[in-house]
């Protein structure tokens, strides 16, 4: 009886023990991560010439300056904002919209080649997006599509690392006997997949729509290729362009600030999707 209950404190030390490293390393993750973004908030706050004299943990008082100033510039960044903004969102609704679409094809679905065509999307994945730009910018040019949020947005259709995830996630949460008894009960393949497959599939849509609205915001190559009219371009190229200006007019301080600006839309929809994954995450515990 004895040895039980010294076999009980000691598990509940041990429990006690590693609880305390999990919150340690947790605390420490989380500061690593957020010190970063208070770095990008103190250099935000600070003139070109302050910056220019060295680094600082103290925030200085040139915020709404420079805030101003990149507002009332050259630069369009509230334009080339809702630039990156349509562009993103577009994009990032129709990826997984149609990746779902095509991964619930192939989970569902037996048919002729259905291997074959699951490994060429899945070869297709490996082919690096600088391989097929020139021929990319000539198809543009050849159907007068420059300057325009078409080729940007409907070729994010085709994106075979969102079908992959989707595919893999439908392994384990999509069993084909809930599609069979929807088709029992008289549903329509179209129905099935909108209203019976894709709410089970929230978890994985909202990190999906995460990985490819934060993907398409932060581009930078494809949209230089084929934007050139200032109120076309989206934010990264407007960036781009304050970092590469003249002596005379370039100001760090302006750069910092915008790229601070440019964080947020990215933060509101990883907050507003966040807890989507948080309760399929729930609901998959309690179904456990």
């Amino acid at each position: 009886m004895r040895q039980d209950k010294e076999y009980d404190v000691e598990g509940g030390l041990g429990l006690t023990v590693r609880r305390v490293i999990a919150y340690v390393v947790l605390i420490l993750l989380t500061f690593l991560c957020l010190f970063w973004f208070y770095i990008l908030f103190v250099n935000s706050s600070r003139t070109h010439s302050q910056l220019s004299s060295g680094f600082t943990m103290v925030p200085g008082s040139a915020l709404i300056k420079n805030f101003n100033a990149v507002m009332h510039g050259t630069q369009p960044i509230a334009r080339g904002m809702l630039n990156s903004f349509i562009i993103a969102a577009c994009a990032s609704i129709l990826s997984v919209y149609f990746s779902t679409m095509t991964a619930y094809a192939i989970h569902v679905y037996d048919f002729k080649f259905k291997t074959a065509i699951f490994t060429f999307i899945l070869a297709v994945m490996m082919i690096p997006t600088q391989v097929t730009a020139l021929g990319f910018v000539k198809l543009v040019q050849g159907i007068k599509l420059e300057d325009s949020f078409i080729p940007l947005i409907v070729p994010a259709i085709a994106a075979p690392a969102t079908f992959y995830y989707m595919k893999q996630y439908m392994e384990s949460a999509l069993p084909h006997a809930i599609v069979e008894a929807a088709r029992i009960d008289g549903a329509n393949e179209v129905r099935t997949f909108n209203t019976i497959s894709l709410p089970m599939m929230k978890p994985a849509i909202a990190v999906q729509m995460i990985f490819t609205f934060v993907f398409n915001w932060n581009n930078y190559f494809t949209p230089a290729l084929i934007l050139h009219d200032e109120k076309k371009k989206t934010l990264p190229i407007l960036i781009a362009q304050l970092r590469s200006a003249d002596f005379l007019k370039f100001d760090m301080g302006q750069v910092y600030v915008t790229i601070a600006f440019s964080i947020f839309p990215v933060i509101i929809v990883y907050l507003c999707l966040s807890r989507f994954i948080v309760g399929g995450v729930a609901l998959g515990s309690v179904k456990g």
